[in-house]
């Protein structure tokens, strides 16, 4: 069996740090490149991107939506980047957000998280919607192939609030009732203490933990996929007030406050970005 996704991501952030840098071609991005609206304009976005965080950033989180929409154009272009990051060392998480049941949801599992699959990444993002069990098929195959999966739990846009607080008949809210059922999935997974786990959640920074009722020793040992930091407005300074205990297996999503510095300043802005969530991990783990 491969080696375990969170122990592979659990080394690549001892090595490079917790940045996560979001790859989203938005059409007014790749406007202000000088790059045009299509799959050769997406194509250079994309690997200057990629050039840029090597050495500086350990993980890369390609927004599936921005190829998808130039179609199979759009996807060979994907595929290329996905390649390309494994060849050099740097961690994919496809953000997908797939979700479904039964032979549909594990075929989706099968697209993103099979070793030599055209769009094979290390980890994909899906939803529970559906239920945590309905994952089961792709977590086993992530367990198997050393992949992993980040399961949507409290997300920052305010609409969802409605449902991912709402109380389940066990008296837990929604996204607290998918954190414990992934919380006891990872605990089955482990070979040694204090290891991370292959299923992590997505957590907006911008949102208050209470709110959801959620606490950071619900979150021990889980990877957090963490977007809101810069341009949605939460703070790097502030990872140890917003998610406790719980930050030392925060990964920083940034996307737009690094792509908004445009093609001479993207490999800065990475870096910036490290060197501040370097300092603040250090300051949240008392160092």
């Amino acid at each position: 069996m491969s080696t375990r996704f969170g122990t592979r991501l659990e080394d690549a952030v001892e090595r490079t740090g917790r940045l996560c840098v979001g790859i989203d071609p938005h059409p007014y991005l790749l406007s202000s490149w000088g790059l045009s609206d299509t799959a050769e304009g997406i194509r250079d976005f994309s690997f200057r991107v990629l050039d840029a965080a090597q050495g500086a950033a350990g993980i890369i989180k390609p927004q599936v939506a921005f190829f998808e929409r130039h179609g199979s154009a759009g996807y060979a272009v994907l595929e290329d980047l996905l390649a390309a990051a494994r060849s050099a060392g740097i961690l994919v998480i496809a953000d997908a957000k797939r979700g479904d049941v039964g032979t549909s949801v594990e075929a989706y599992g099968q697209a993103w998280l099979t070793p030599g699959s055209p769009l094979e990444a290390d980890a994909m993002t899906v939803s529970a919607f559906q239920g945590v069990g309905s994952l089961d098929a792709v977590l086993a195959l992530a367990e198997s192939s050393g992949k992993g999966v980040f399961v949507l739990a409290a997300t920052s846009n305010p609409e969802s609030a409605l449902i991912q607080q709402a109380k389940t008949s066990a008296g837990t809210t929604v996204s607290s009732q998918i954190i414990g059922e992934l919380g006891a999935w990872n605990t089955t997974q482990q070979t040694a203490p204090d290891q991370w786990g292959s299923a992590g959640v997505v957590l907006g920074a911008t949102v208050a933990l209470g709110d959801y009722g959620v606490s950071p020793r619900d979150l021990e040992n889980m990877p957090i996929l963490a977007p809101g930091f810069g341009h949605q407005g939460a703070q790097l300074s502030d990872l140890r007030a917003l998610f406790g205990d719980a930050s030392r297996s925060v990964l920083v999503s940034a996307s737009r406050s690094i792509l908004s510095a445009g093609p001479d300043g993207v490999a800065g802005a990475i870096a910036a970005h490290s060197e501040e969530i370097r300092a603040a991990a250090s300051k949240a783990s008392g160092a």
